[in-house]
Protein backbone atom coordinates (compact mmCIF):
# COMPACT_ATOMS: atom_id res chain seq x y z
CA UNK A 1 0.00 0.00 0.00
CA UNK A 2 1.38 3.94 -0.92
CA UNK A 3 2.41 5.23 2.51
CA UNK A 4 -0.37 8.31 3.24
CA UNK A 5 0.17 11.58 3.39
CA UNK A 6 0.57 13.31 6.60
CA UNK A 7 -1.49 16.20 7.32
CA UNK A 8 -0.72 19.35 8.88
CA UNK A 9 -4.04 21.97 9.02
CA UNK A 10 -3.32 25.74 10.63
CA UNK A 11 -6.36 27.46 11.90
CA UNK A 12 -8.99 24.58 13.02
CA UNK A 13 -11.62 27.21 13.41
CA UNK A 14 -15.35 27.31 12.49
CA UNK A 15 -15.02 26.58 8.48
CA UNK A 16 -11.88 24.10 8.94
CA UNK A 17 -14.36 22.01 11.44
CA UNK A 18 -17.30 22.41 8.81
CA UNK A 19 -15.35 21.48 5.40
CA UNK A 20 -12.12 20.97 5.58
CA UNK A 21 -11.80 18.56 8.33
CA UNK A 22 -14.84 16.00 7.06
CA UNK A 23 -13.25 16.12 3.78
CA UNK A 24 -9.79 15.31 4.06
CA UNK A 25 -11.45 12.47 6.93
CA UNK A 26 -12.69 11.08 3.69
CA UNK A 27 -10.03 10.26 2.29
CA UNK A 28 -7.92 7.05 3.39
CA UNK A 29 -4.87 8.14 1.66
CA UNK A 30 -4.38 11.14 4.25
CA UNK A 31 -3.12 10.40 7.79
CA UNK A 32 -4.43 13.49 10.40
CA UNK A 33 -0.74 14.64 12.16
CA UNK A 34 -1.21 17.65 13.52
CA UNK A 35 -3.58 20.62 13.93
CA UNK A 36 -3.57 23.93 15.38
CA UNK A 37 -5.60 26.81 16.68
CA UNK A 38 -5.48 29.10 19.44
CA UNK A 39 -7.67 28.37 21.54
CA UNK A 40 -6.48 24.61 23.89
CA UNK A 41 -10.03 23.20 24.89
CA UNK A 42 -11.51 22.81 21.62
CA UNK A 43 -8.46 22.54 19.96
CA UNK A 44 -8.62 19.13 21.94
CA UNK A 45 -11.77 18.46 20.99
CA UNK A 46 -10.41 18.79 17.41
CA UNK A 47 -7.85 16.26 17.80
CA UNK A 48 -9.79 13.68 18.98
CA UNK A 49 -12.69 13.63 17.05
CA UNK A 50 -10.61 14.10 13.67
CA UNK A 51 -7.99 11.56 14.77
CA UNK A 52 -4.91 13.77 14.94
CA UNK A 53 -1.92 12.30 16.55
CA UNK A 54 -0.66 15.63 17.65
CA UNK A 55 -2.22 19.41 18.57
CA UNK A 56 -0.60 22.28 19.64
CA UNK A 57 -1.65 25.90 19.56
CA UNK A 58 1.65 27.42 17.78
CA UNK A 59 1.28 27.22 14.44
CA UNK A 60 5.30 26.69 14.00
CA UNK A 61 4.82 23.34 15.70
CA UNK A 62 2.71 22.08 13.09
CA UNK A 63 5.42 23.19 9.87
CA UNK A 64 8.14 21.67 12.18
CA UNK A 65 6.17 18.34 12.38
CA UNK A 66 7.51 17.46 8.24
CA UNK A 67 3.85 17.50 6.84
CA UNK A 68 3.22 16.17 3.79
CA UNK A 69 0.64 18.50 3.08
CA UNK A 70 -0.47 21.21 4.70
CA UNK A 71 -4.24 23.32 4.91
CA UNK A 72 -4.12 26.67 5.94
CA UNK A 73 -6.98 27.90 7.24
CA UNK A 74 -6.57 30.88 10.19
CA UNK A 75 -6.07 34.36 9.69
CA UNK A 76 -5.28 36.12 6.71
CA UNK A 77 -2.83 38.66 8.56
CA UNK A 78 -0.50 35.29 9.08
CA UNK A 79 -1.46 33.65 6.07
CA UNK A 80 1.72 34.74 3.60
CA UNK A 81 4.23 33.58 6.85
CA UNK A 82 2.20 29.94 7.15
CA UNK A 83 2.46 29.20 3.68
CA UNK A 84 5.77 30.22 3.16
CA UNK A 85 7.17 28.22 6.28
CA UNK A 86 5.03 25.25 4.76
CA UNK A 87 6.42 25.34 1.22
CA UNK A 88 9.92 25.60 2.56
CA UNK A 89 9.74 22.83 4.99
CA UNK A 90 8.65 20.82 1.26
CA UNK A 91 4.96 20.50 1.69
CA UNK A 92 2.27 20.84 -0.68
CA UNK A 93 -0.42 23.78 0.57
CA UNK A 94 -3.68 24.20 0.17
CA UNK A 95 -4.56 28.03 1.34
CA UNK A 96 -8.08 29.16 2.37
CA UNK A 97 -9.11 32.61 0.39
CA UNK A 98 -8.07 34.98 0.81
CA UNK A 99 -5.05 34.24 -0.04
CA UNK A 100 -2.88 36.83 0.75
CA UNK A 101 -3.87 40.84 1.67
CA UNK A 102 -0.16 41.90 -0.02
CA UNK A 103 -0.19 41.32 -4.03
CA UNK A 104 3.65 41.37 -3.18
CA UNK A 105 3.36 38.26 -1.00
CA UNK A 106 1.00 36.15 -3.19
CA UNK A 107 3.36 36.94 -5.79
CA UNK A 108 6.21 35.70 -4.03
CA UNK A 109 4.44 32.80 -2.86
CA UNK A 110 3.35 31.58 -6.43
CA UNK A 111 7.25 31.62 -7.44
CA UNK A 112 8.24 29.97 -4.53
CA UNK A 113 6.05 26.93 -5.39
CA UNK A 114 6.67 26.75 -8.77
CA UNK A 115 10.65 27.19 -7.72
CA UNK A 116 10.08 24.59 -5.15
CA UNK A 117 8.13 22.43 -7.34
CA UNK A 118 5.14 21.87 -5.09
CA UNK A 119 1.89 22.28 -5.84
CA UNK A 120 -0.15 25.53 -4.16
CA UNK A 121 -3.69 25.66 -4.57
CA UNK A 122 -6.29 27.70 -3.57
CA UNK A 123 -9.63 27.13 -1.56
CA UNK A 124 -11.83 28.19 -5.22
CA UNK A 125 -15.02 25.79 -4.55
CA UNK A 126 -16.53 27.13 -7.75
CA UNK A 127 -13.60 26.30 -9.82
CA UNK A 128 -14.08 22.45 -9.09
CA UNK A 129 -18.03 22.98 -10.39
CA UNK A 130 -18.90 21.07 -13.61
CA UNK A 131 -21.14 24.34 -14.94
CA UNK A 132 -17.90 26.40 -14.27
CA UNK A 133 -15.26 24.15 -16.45
CA UNK A 134 -18.05 23.45 -19.30
CA UNK A 135 -18.43 27.59 -19.58
CA UNK A 136 -14.61 27.56 -19.69
CA UNK A 137 -14.24 24.92 -22.39
CA UNK A 138 -17.06 26.68 -24.19
CA UNK A 139 -15.57 29.88 -24.32
CA UNK A 140 -11.78 28.02 -26.19
CA UNK A 141 -13.17 25.38 -28.65
CA UNK A 142 -14.16 26.87 -32.16
CA UNK A 143 -12.96 30.22 -31.41
CA UNK A 144 -15.57 30.96 -28.61
CA UNK A 145 -16.72 34.37 -28.43
CA UNK A 146 -13.77 35.79 -30.74
CA UNK A 147 -11.24 38.27 -29.03
CA UNK A 148 -12.41 39.26 -25.10
CA UNK A 149 -13.57 42.64 -25.13
CA UNK A 150 -15.48 42.96 -21.95
CA UNK A 151 -16.23 41.26 -18.84
CA UNK A 152 -19.38 41.78 -16.54
CA UNK A 153 -19.15 40.11 -13.16
CA UNK A 154 -21.90 40.27 -10.43
CA UNK A 155 -22.10 38.57 -7.29
CA UNK A 156 -24.51 38.59 -4.11
CA UNK A 157 -24.29 36.13 -0.56
CA UNK A 158 -26.13 36.08 2.35
CA UNK A 159 -23.30 37.49 4.12
CA UNK A 160 -24.54 41.28 5.73
CA UNK A 161 -24.96 39.74 9.11
CA UNK A 162 -21.83 38.07 9.02
CA UNK A 163 -19.77 40.97 8.33
CA UNK A 164 -21.39 43.15 10.09
CA UNK A 165 -21.61 41.48 13.40
CA UNK A 166 -20.02 37.97 12.98
CA UNK A 167 -23.22 36.13 12.78
CA UNK A 168 -22.89 32.66 10.94
CA UNK A 169 -24.49 31.22 8.34
CA UNK A 170 -23.05 28.00 8.88
CA UNK A 171 -25.06 25.44 10.97
CA UNK A 172 -23.90 24.25 14.76
CA UNK A 173 -21.38 21.72 14.78
CA UNK A 174 -21.05 21.60 18.63
CA UNK A 175 -17.74 23.75 18.41
CA UNK A 176 -17.94 27.25 18.15
CA UNK A 177 -19.23 29.57 15.45
CA UNK A 178 -16.46 31.93 13.37
CA UNK A 179 -14.99 34.72 15.61
CA UNK A 180 -16.76 37.78 15.00
CA UNK A 181 -12.80 39.78 14.23
CA UNK A 182 -12.28 37.16 11.45
CA UNK A 183 -15.08 38.85 9.10
CA UNK A 184 -15.79 42.27 10.47
CA UNK A 185 -12.32 43.57 12.12
CA UNK A 186 -10.25 44.75 8.89
CA UNK A 187 -7.09 44.18 10.39
CA UNK A 188 -7.81 40.55 11.36
CA UNK A 189 -9.94 40.34 7.77
CA UNK A 190 -8.13 42.68 5.39
CA UNK A 191 -11.48 43.89 4.31
CA UNK A 192 -14.83 43.03 3.96
CA UNK A 193 -17.17 42.14 1.27
CA UNK A 194 -13.96 41.33 -1.47
CA UNK A 195 -12.00 39.80 1.13
CA UNK A 196 -14.84 37.37 2.56
CA UNK A 197 -16.36 36.81 -0.78
CA UNK A 198 -15.85 38.53 -3.98
CA UNK A 199 -12.48 36.75 -4.02
CA UNK A 200 -14.28 33.41 -4.77
CA UNK A 201 -16.15 35.32 -7.86
CA UNK A 202 -12.98 37.03 -8.84
CA UNK A 203 -11.05 33.26 -8.70
CA UNK A 204 -14.18 32.03 -10.95
CA UNK A 205 -13.55 34.67 -13.74
CA UNK A 206 -9.87 34.13 -13.76
CA UNK A 207 -10.64 30.43 -14.16
CA UNK A 208 -12.75 30.79 -17.11
CA UNK A 209 -10.60 33.86 -18.97
CA UNK A 210 -7.07 34.04 -18.25
CA UNK A 211 -6.86 37.96 -18.01
CA UNK A 212 -4.43 40.09 -15.57
CA UNK A 213 -5.76 43.02 -14.30
CA UNK A 214 -3.73 46.57 -15.35
CA UNK A 215 -5.82 49.26 -13.74
CA UNK A 216 -9.07 49.33 -10.94
CA UNK A 217 -11.36 52.28 -10.17
CA UNK A 218 -13.99 51.81 -7.25
CA UNK A 219 -16.29 52.41 -4.98
CA UNK A 220 -17.16 50.38 -1.79
CA UNK A 221 -20.11 50.67 0.45
CA UNK A 222 -20.30 50.25 4.35
CA UNK A 223 -23.96 50.93 5.45
CA UNK A 224 -25.43 51.18 8.73
CA UNK A 225 -22.16 51.94 10.71
CA UNK A 226 -19.96 48.17 9.19
CA UNK A 227 -16.59 48.30 10.21
CA UNK A 228 -15.84 46.67 7.23
CA UNK A 229 -17.32 47.17 3.42
CA UNK A 230 -20.64 45.72 2.59
CA UNK A 231 -20.50 46.03 -0.99
CA UNK A 232 -18.10 46.54 -3.92
CA UNK A 233 -18.01 48.56 -7.12
CA UNK A 234 -15.29 48.08 -9.80
CA UNK A 235 -14.39 49.01 -13.08
CA UNK A 236 -11.54 47.07 -14.43
CA UNK A 237 -9.38 47.52 -17.60
CA UNK A 238 -7.06 44.18 -18.64
CA UNK A 239 -4.17 43.30 -20.70
CA UNK A 240 -5.15 43.33 -24.26
CA UNK A 241 -7.33 45.70 -23.98
CA UNK A 242 -10.21 44.53 -22.82
CA UNK A 243 -12.40 46.09 -19.89
CA UNK A 244 -15.13 44.98 -17.28
CA UNK A 245 -17.10 45.28 -14.28
CA UNK A 246 -17.20 43.80 -11.02
CA UNK A 247 -19.64 44.00 -8.37
CA UNK A 248 -20.67 42.19 -5.31
CA UNK A 249 -23.29 43.00 -2.45
CA UNK A 250 -23.85 41.19 0.77
CA UNK A 251 -27.94 40.73 1.19
CA UNK A 252 -30.14 40.03 4.42
CA UNK A 253 -30.78 36.69 5.74
CA UNK A 254 -33.24 34.58 3.54
CA UNK A 255 -32.99 36.40 0.63
CA UNK A 256 -32.87 33.92 -2.69
CA UNK A 257 -33.31 31.18 -0.50
CA UNK A 258 -29.99 32.34 1.51
CA UNK A 259 -28.39 31.09 -2.09
CA UNK A 260 -25.00 32.46 -3.59
CA UNK A 261 -26.36 34.70 -6.45
CA UNK A 262 -23.21 34.84 -9.72
CA UNK A 263 -23.86 35.69 -12.98
CA UNK A 264 -20.82 36.28 -15.93
CA UNK A 265 -20.85 37.84 -19.13
CA UNK A 266 -18.28 37.63 -21.77
CA UNK A 267 -18.22 39.96 -25.13
CA UNK A 268 -15.53 39.35 -27.40
CA UNK A 269 -15.36 40.03 -31.08
CA UNK A 270 -17.67 36.78 -32.53
CA UNK A 271 -20.02 36.99 -29.77
CA UNK A 272 -21.22 36.86 -25.88
CA UNK A 273 -20.99 33.95 -23.07
CA UNK A 274 -23.18 34.07 -19.95
CA UNK A 275 -23.33 32.13 -16.84
CA UNK A 276 -25.77 32.63 -14.09
CA UNK A 277 -24.78 29.92 -11.21
CA UNK A 278 -28.61 30.36 -9.85
CA UNK A 279 -29.94 29.52 -12.85
CA UNK A 280 -27.88 26.62 -13.27
CA UNK A 281 -27.55 28.08 -17.14
CA UNK A 282 -24.70 28.58 -19.68
CA UNK A 283 -25.40 30.20 -22.85
CA UNK A 284 -23.31 31.20 -26.15
CA UNK A 285 -24.77 33.56 -28.93
CA UNK A 286 -22.81 34.19 -32.02
CA UNK A 287 -25.55 35.17 -33.89
CA UNK A 288 -29.37 33.89 -34.43
CA UNK A 289 -27.85 30.55 -36.40
CA UNK A 290 -24.88 30.00 -33.61
CA UNK A 291 -26.45 29.72 -30.32
CA UNK A 292 -25.86 27.19 -27.88
CA UNK A 293 -27.34 26.18 -24.62
CA UNK A 294 -25.46 23.63 -22.51
CA UNK A 295 -27.39 20.43 -20.78
CA UNK A 296 -26.29 20.67 -17.35
CA UNK A 297 -26.26 17.82 -15.49
CA UNK A 298 -27.17 17.47 -11.81
CA UNK A 299 -23.42 16.43 -10.92
CA UNK A 300 -22.15 19.44 -13.11
CA UNK A 301 -24.21 22.18 -10.64
CA UNK A 302 -23.59 20.46 -7.44
CA UNK A 303 -21.56 22.36 -5.33
CA UNK A 304 -19.11 20.92 -2.86
CA UNK A 305 -16.34 21.42 -0.53
CA UNK A 306 -15.24 17.85 -0.90
CA UNK A 307 -13.72 18.18 -4.58
CA UNK A 308 -11.63 20.96 -3.31
CA UNK A 309 -9.61 19.03 -0.75
CA UNK A 310 -9.97 15.47 -3.45
CA UNK A 311 -8.04 17.98 -6.11
CA UNK A 312 -5.55 19.11 -3.89
CA UNK A 313 -4.93 15.22 -2.45
CA UNK A 314 -4.56 13.95 -6.09
CA UNK A 315 -2.41 16.76 -6.90
CA UNK A 316 -0.21 15.59 -3.93
CA UNK A 317 -0.39 11.96 -4.91
CA UNK A 318 0.53 12.70 -8.45
CA UNK A 319 -3.21 11.49 -9.42
CA UNK A 320 -3.70 15.00 -11.11
CA UNK A 321 -1.62 17.56 -12.56
CA UNK A 322 -4.27 20.06 -12.91
CA UNK A 323 -4.60 22.93 -10.44
CA UNK A 324 -7.42 24.60 -11.13
CA UNK A 325 -6.87 27.13 -8.51
CA UNK A 326 -2.87 27.71 -8.32
CA UNK A 327 -0.73 30.48 -6.23
CA UNK A 328 -0.50 32.31 -9.77
CA UNK A 329 -4.31 32.92 -10.58
CA UNK A 330 -4.73 33.63 -6.17
CA UNK A 331 -2.35 36.43 -6.84
CA UNK A 332 -4.61 37.56 -10.10
CA UNK A 333 -7.03 38.08 -7.17
CA UNK A 334 -4.85 39.67 -4.53
CA UNK A 335 -4.15 42.42 -7.16
CA UNK A 336 -7.34 43.16 -7.84
CA UNK A 337 -8.75 43.56 -4.80
CA UNK A 338 -5.63 45.68 -3.22
CA UNK A 339 -5.92 48.02 -5.78
CA UNK A 340 -9.79 47.95 -5.15
CA UNK A 341 -9.58 48.81 -1.98
CA UNK A 342 -6.78 51.62 -2.73
CA UNK A 343 -9.22 53.40 -5.19
CA UNK A 344 -11.67 53.13 -2.82
CA UNK A 345 -10.01 54.92 -0.35
CA UNK A 346 -7.99 57.65 -2.80
CA UNK A 347 -10.75 58.26 -5.17
CA UNK A 348 -8.36 57.89 -7.73
CA UNK A 349 -7.87 55.00 -10.27
CA UNK A 350 -5.35 52.66 -9.49
CA UNK A 351 -2.68 51.01 -11.64
CA UNK A 352 -1.09 47.25 -10.46
CA UNK A 353 2.42 46.95 -10.69
CA UNK A 354 2.78 44.38 -13.14
CA UNK A 355 6.52 43.89 -11.92
CA UNK A 356 5.48 41.22 -9.59
CA UNK A 357 3.56 38.72 -11.39
CA UNK A 358 5.80 35.73 -12.48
Amino acid sequence: MTARLRLGLIGAGAWAIAAHLPAFARRPDVEPLIVSRRDPELLERVRSDFGFARASTDWREVIAARPDIVAITGSVALRAEQVKAALEAGAHVLCEKPFTVSPADAWALARLARTRDRHLMLCYAWNEMGIVERARQLLLEDGGVGEVEHVALEMATVVRELLRHGATYLPPDGFSPPRAETWADPAVSGGGYGQGQLTHGIGLLFRIVGLRATDVGAFTAAPGGASVELHDAIAVRFDGGAIGTIGGASTPPGTFGSQHQLTLRITGSRGVLGLDLGAERVRRSRGAADDTVLELTAEDVRWSFDRVVDRFVDLATGRTDENRSPGELGARVVEVLDATYRSAESGRIVAIDRSLGV
